[in-house]
C-alpha cells in the first residue's frame, strides 16, 4: 500500500500570526489552486486503509476543494476580522524575500519551487479519493482556518 497524501492545509495555517502581523500571504503560486486536507483526515483515512481489505494499491489523497491563495487570504481575513490579502510575486522577487527573511537558500528554493507546482496546477486533484476512503467529505478551508484561529 502507497498513501501519497497531497498538500497539508497545516503547512499554510501554522503560519497565520506572521500572516495577520503583516495583513499578506507572499508568494508565487499566482492562480493555481491547491486540494488541501487536514492532518487529521489524512490520518483517519490512513488507519482506514490498514484495518481496510483493499491494501495492495497506491492512493493519490487530496482535498475535496481546491483554492487559490487569494481565497485562502479572503478566508483568513473574513473569519479573522482583519485585513489580509494575497501578494504574487514574480518567481525571483518571492526567493529574494524569503532569503531576506532570514530562509536558507535551500529552503527557499524548496518554498519556490512548491509555488511554482501550485502555479501549474500539481496540486490539484479531484480524484475523491481521500473522500472515498473516509467516508465522508474531508474539512474544507473554512473549517481548517477556524480551528487554526482559535485561541
Amino acid at each position: 500500500m502507497i498513501l501519497r497524501n497531497g498538500f497539508y492545509f497545516e503547512n499554510q495555517t501554522e503560519q497565520l500570526a506572521t500572516v495577520l502581523q503583516h495583513g499578506v500571504i507572499e508568494g508565487s503560486a499566482g492562480e493555481g489552486r491547491i486540494s488541501g486536507a487536514s492532518r487529521a483526515d489524512f490520518a483517519e483515512a490512513a488507519v482506514n486503509v490498514l484495518f481496510g481489505t483493499e491494501r495492495d494499491r497506491t492512493y493519490e489523497l487530496a482535498g475535496d476543494d481546491a483554492y487559490t491563495q487569494a481565497e485562502l487570504a479572503a478566508e483568513v481575513a473574513r473569519q479573522s476580522g482583519r485585513p489580509v490579502r494575497y501578494q504574487n510575486l514574480a518567481t525571483a522577487e518571492h526567493r529574494a524575500h524569503l532569503l531576506a527573511a532570514g530562509l536558507p537558500e535551500p529552503v527557499a528554493d524548496l518554498l519556490v519551487d512548491n509555488d511554482g507546482g501550485i502555479a501549474r496546477g500539481e496540486l490539484e486533484d479531484h480524484s475523491g479519493q481521500l473522500r472515498q476512503l473516509l467516508g465522508r467529505p474531508t474539512a474544507s478551508l473554512a473549517e481548517v482556518v477556524r480551528k487554526a484561529l482559535e485561541p
